[in-house]
């Protein structure tokens, strides 16, 4: 049987990839530290018989014996990774650092979940994977963008140096049912305002754009990444049809049928203006393309979102 450990495992993607490999009737090991992450993300698996759950921070060593690893620890949404910001730089570096280690020792084949924050805000467009980036190493989200780029500069050491069998998927904005209410995410954010009938809140003047991926067609992606024999060097995942951010919010209004207005907040500092990917690489290597429509997506995360809001009124 296959023994799978997935770092994160609680969170908003991790919960749904521990889904997926039950599925295939893998033994799945969920190791999290709930700072971002939620038990009731994972509540539903606490009974079935080839999931366990480890509460643990990846910054310590940890000891197991699996096949596969799924690196996912790490606050993804600026809320979070800039609440500590030294706290998130050590998930990724010393967390990564950990987990190769484990990795080497065992002999099981490792998968980073990078992120197309690594290439800040892009002088190119679409993003390649050949693309270096352009990011800030000094401003308020290099926690997270520097953090990452040395995970994928340790992942690719350790590859070389000790053989170890890697994998990066670099994940462009991803949404779907269980990222949290607070998340701090737009497309989350969107939502939420929109279906309490608060003014949707758009920074800037709207016209940046983002591309976005149902997380079913993440996670897809994430497993055949894995089982991919031989495909080491970085992998653009994500949706490269782009939308700017003021469309985004007028489609949730008009999605929930909300009476929200949009207002208008400056830009945050190192808010990249175009995202999108170039996942030309993803098609080839892995025949991977996304398949959930921006409107099918969002119909679904804005069923999830209002079940949720309903709970916490009662």
């Amino acid at each position: 049987m296959n023994r799978i450990l997935i770092t994160g495992g609680a969170g908003f993607l991790g919960s749904h990839l521990c889904d997926s490999l039950l599925e295939t009737g893998a033994d799945v090991v969920c190791v999290d530290n709930f700072f971002s992450g939620y038990k009731d993300n994972i509540r539903h698996l606490f009974s079935h018989p080839y999931f366990e759950l480890i509460r643990h921070d990846i910054t310590h060593p940890l000891f197991l014996e699996v096949d596969k690893i799924y690196n996912l620890a790490c606050p993804a949404s600026p809320l979070h990774y800039q609440h500590n910001a030294i706290k998130t730089v050590k998930t990724s570096v010393m967390g990564t650092i950990n987990m190769l280690g484990l990795a080497k020792r065992i002999k099981a084949r490792i998968l980073l979940a990078s992120t197309s924050e690594i290439y800040g805000n892009p002088a190119v467009h679409p993003q390649q994977e050949s693309y270096w980036g352009n990011v800030n190493p000094v401003g308020i989200r290099s926690c997270y963008d520097e953090g990452k780029r040395v995970a994928e500069t340790l992942m690719m050491d350790y590859h070389r140096q000790n053989n170890v069998d890697t994998r990066i998927v670099r994940i462009f904005n991803t949404y779907g049912p269980r990222m949290a209410i607070n998340d701090g995410r737009v497309v989350s954010n969107f939502i939420v305002q929109a279906l309490r009938g608060e003014p949707v809140t758009v920074y800037g003047d709207g016209t940046q754009t983002r591309s976005f991926c149902y997380v079913s067609d993440l996670i897809d992606a994430f497993i055949m990444t894995m089982d991919k024999e031989g495909f080491t060097q970085p992998v653009n995942l994500g949706n490269s049809a782009e939308s700017t951010i003021l469309e985004l919010a007028e489609k949730i209004i008009k999605l929930t049928k909300s009476s929200s207005k949009i207002i208008r907040k400056p830009l945050p500092s190192d808010d990249p203006v175009r995202r999108c990917p170039d996942i030309s690489l993803a098609k080839e290597k892995l025949g991977w393309q996304p398949k959930i429509g921006l409107e099918e997506g969002l119909l679904k995360t804005i069923a999830y979102f209002r079940e949720r809001l309903d709970l916490k009124k009662k």
